[in-house]
């Protein structure tokens, strides 16, 4: 399998496999090539563990990065719409969600997702019956999870703990080396219980180990009751849960597997994981290791005993039928290993179908795809302003190269660095009627759209005449005119309909009756002029708060506010009034967006292209110029913005928040300045979109209800801000000296959270999350407003000693594990200041 690309041929089923070359491990050097071939040795023997369980997979199309810098990780559930059909599946309905789950029952299947980069197999602990039929959990598992400061030996004295349990259940027993930190014990069940019975006799036994040795086990998930000892992890048991597959890789580092391990090993002082190059050996010497929990029925499986794959397996028919083969081109620039599009092998078959598909595509530059099937392909359209409203007024299409059949139905994530990459809906689809189509000179169809779906707001609900009219070619770019027939009147956007495209025309019309939803009664008004109003806030929510169809959901940037006033010369104010502008002069560019009024947040990236809030502060509160230009080389900034207050004189707050975006979408959507995003809009149900947020390193979600108005200066409850880890604003009151390594500097801060009175309440100190860098610079911070008395009400007596006060005047932000009774902050670690916010902003993030 040296060769970069090849097709093979398994069990009748043909196999593209390409970049057999990149490397997926770049510490260990390990290429696509070397991970498929063990998954064709340990094939035999990972299938049967796997097998009829819907498997969740992890995917790292760009390589798993190093130890210092992690690679992107997409976490997938549901296949994708450019699944083989003979691929295995079973459909669940969970409480939030449908999905359909690929079962990993033969060779083919395991090699195909090889392929897609799919390096961690997670399955439940139950195997299913078909569609929604969940069998009873055939196998327990217990999760030795080490905490800080505790590794596999702790994990291997616990395992001596609990086989003695199982062993008096009558319950076999197997132990896995899990491939990261620690240890999974598998035990094996006879089915007679159900989930919900399996996982509280595992509570059970997780707690009643915690009791018995408190210095070793803990059964509490909370990360502050962890160091030193080993969680006993029992709720992988749930119906709803996953655990690592055995013989399933780890996206680490290193090339490590979750390895089924004998009793022996595990008593050895020298067990270490295992690397998946040590597999075949190991093999060969124990045998299959997990076989006594594998019923006999999966053991003897023909599939997972079929010879696998190598470089001199059939090869299949070339993956491109010669120039007559229109998808020839949509092939050459995608690697299937890396996107979710589809992308069939086979060349397309002439046919006479008339359906459509519209896709709203959060690239580079959003843009809106028409795509109409045509002689067996998609013929497609990039229009960048979208499907014009009015008659009098064209929107530029540029022809792009022709996509399968098998886009109708696509919508997703197109991986970072890949071509066309960015978020995808499908803004409508359904059928056209064909009026005209001169190849090359004039394309004139009816479009009939679905029932909610995008064009129902272009005319009334009714078809929409479009024409497509070839300009010519410039820059390499095939150039057309998308035309809406002069025969339909303007319509107007609906509100139900959420990825509807407006004209920024629309936003500055007369108030004279006519259609359109911002022209008429309830539509923008006249702007007063003036300062631009202070950004609205968001109160600290949970998902549970968020139901039903009213909410939009955007990831949390971990940055600082600013309202961008492009009604003149440009400006962009903080949180606290202030003018910022000459701090991020690379934000320029948002001139050209006026006369505006934005709101955004200012951003810096790390490395690994996420917000760090710990960059930012390296730009934040600069003026000099001289001091900017040389932080602006080390930590540039971009904006992602979010909303539209203002546009051409028209005030647009009185707006529900889906027209106000839906502006801000067209306004964007011809060309966006340099160093500028917007912050993309996500469907789907609360807790997939929390998830996707965790994987990608991110802070959380912001939740904003599509019906609501901009609320000036407030928080309002409209607005959700649900976080992964708990962040506090904090006063600094005071100071202790430094001891040890920091002698002659800050030891701790005192905090405090402004009470209803005026006061400060104490809210404990931090200690911790300090640079030496951070350290000076607060010391000489708070040496220019030290004061003699204490600016806390209730600070306790220990906490004053060497205590330095200073005025309360600077804000900072720590997270924490949680409150106390007593309502000090648990275990707080230092961010950074917060120059943006004021004492007065700061309140207790219950």
């Amino acid at each position: 399998m040296a060769a970069k690309r090849e097709i093979v041929e398994i069990d009748g089923h043909q196999i593209r496999l390409t970049n057999l070359d990149k490397v997926l491990y770049p510490e260990a050097g390990v290429t696509k090539a070397d991970i498929l071939d063990y998954l064709r040795t340990v094939a035999p023997y990972m299938i049967p563990v796997v097998h009829d369980r819907p498997a969740t997979r992890k995917r790292w199309v760009h390589g798993v990065g190093t130890a210092d810098e992690p690679g992107q990780v997409f976490f997938q559930k549901n296949l994708d719409n450019s699944t083989p059909s003979w691929v295995e599946r079973v459909t669940l309905h969970h409480r939030h969600s449908t999905n359909t789950y690929p079962l990993i029952n033969d060779l083919a299947t395991l090699i195909w997702l090889g392929q897609m980069a799919a390096l961690e197999i997670h399955v439940p602990q139950w195997r299913a019956a078909g569609d929604d039929k969940m069998l009873n959990p055939d196998r327990l598992v217990l999760d030795l999870d080490p905490g800080p400061g505790a590794g596999l030996p702790e994990c291997v004295e616990v395992a001596h703990l609990i086989k003695p349990i199982l062993d008096d259940l009558g319950m076999v027993s197997v132990p896995v080396t899990s491939g990261s930190k620690g240890i999974h014990l598998y035990a094996k069940l006879d089915m007679s219980q159900k989930w919900e019975q399996v996982s509280a006799v595992a509570h059970e036994l997780a707690r009643s180990l915690a009791a018995d040795h408190p210095d070793l086990v803990v059964s509490d998930q909370k990360k502050t009751l962890r160091e030193g000892r080993v969680l006993v992890d029992w709720s992988q048991n749930s119906g709803q849960k996953t655990t690592i597959a055995p013989y399933s890789l780890r996206g680490r580092a290193q090339p490590m597997v979750a390895a089924p391990r004998t009793w022996e090993e595990i008593g050895s002082p020298d067990l270490a994981h295992v690397r998946y190059d040590q597999m075949a050996a190991r093999i060969e010497e124990y045998g299959d290791l997990f076989a006594p929990l594998v019923p006999e029925e999966y053991r003897s499986h023909d599939d997972a005993r079929r010879p696998p794959p190598s470089s001199s397996a059939r090869i299949g028919s070339p993956t491109t039928a010669g120039p007559k083969d229109r998808l020839t081109e949509y092939r050459a620039k995608r690697d299937p290993a890396a996107t979710p599009e589809p992308v069939p092998l086979e060349s397309p078959t002439p046919g006479e179908g008339n359906t459509f598909v519209i896709h709203e595509h959060h690239a580079r530059r959003l843009h809106w795809d028409l795509r109409l099937e045509h002689e067996g392909v998609l013929a497609s359209f990039a229009i960048p302003r979208g499907i014009p409203t009015d008659p009098q007024r064209n929107n530029l299409a540029v022809h792009t190269e022709d996509h399968p059949i098998e886009y109708l139905t696509f919508s997703g994530s197109i991986p970072k660095g890949e071509y066309g990459a960015g978020e995808m809906f499908i803004w409508d689809t359904g059928t056209y009627e064909l009026e005209k189509w001169k190849d090359g000179k004039e394309i004139i169809v009816l479009l009939h759209g679905q029932e909610g779906g995008g064009l129902a707001g272009v005319a009334d609900g009714k078809p929409v005449r479009l024409a497509l009219i070839h300009t010519g070619t410039s820059d390499g770019k095939d150039n057309w005119l998308a035309h809406l027939m002069k025969d339909q009147t303007k319509g107007h956007w609906r509100p139900g309909a959420r990825h509807d495209p407006v004209a920024p025309s629309d936003l500055h019309g007369k108030d004279d009756g006519a259609t359109g939803s911002a022209a008429g009664k309830g539509g923008p008004k006249a702007a007063k002029g003036g300062p631009a109003p202070s950004p609205m806030l968001a109160q600290i929510g949970t998902p549970g708060l968020v139901h039903g169809d009213d909410w939009a959901l955007e990831m949390k940037w971990d940055g600082v506010r600013a309202i961008v006033d492009a009604r003149g010369p440009l400006k962009l104010i903080s949180r606290r009034g202030l003018d910022t502008t000459g701090t991020y002069p690379e934000l320029a560019g948002l001139a050209d967006l006026g006369p505006a009024i934005l709101d955004g947040e200012i951003v810096a990236m790390d490395p690994k292209g996420r917000p760090s809030f710990s960059r930012l502060q390296q730009r934040m509160g600069l003026s000099d110029p001289t001091d900017v230009a040389a932080a602006r080389r080390n930590y540039p900034v971009r904006i992602i913005l979010f909303d539209l207050l203002e546009f051409q004189g028209r005030d647009l707050t009185t707006l529900p928040f889906r027209e106000r975006r839906q502006a801000l979408e067209t306004l964007a959507g011809g060309a966006l300045p340099e160093n500028v995003d917007l912050s993309p809009i996500f469907d789907g149900d609360i807790d997939d979109v929390l998830e996707a947020s965790a994987e990608h390193g991110l802070e959380g979600v912001m939740a904003k209800r599509l019906s609501s108005r901009y609320e000036a200066g407030k928080r309002s409850g409209a607005w959700l801000k649900i976080k992964h880890e708990r962040m506090q604003e904090v006063v600094i009151g005071g100071w202790r000296s430094g001891k040890g390594g920091r002698e002659g500097t800050i030891g701790s801060l005192l905090l405090g959270i402004p009470d209803d009175d005026g006061g400060l309440r104490y809210a404990g100190r931090v200690g911790t999350g300090f640079s030496e860098r951070d350290l000076a610079e607060i010391a000489s911070k708070l040496r220019r407003i030290e004061r003699k008395t204490s600016p806390f009400d209730d600070i306790p007596r220990e906490d004053t000693a060497d205590a330095h006060w200073v005025q309360p005047k600077f804000v900072g932000e720590v997270r924490y594990g949680e409150w106390t009774d007593a309502g000090r902050l648990r275990h707080p670690v230092w961010r950074g200041w917060r120059p943006d916010k004021e004492p007065k902003d700061v309140t207790a993030e219950q």
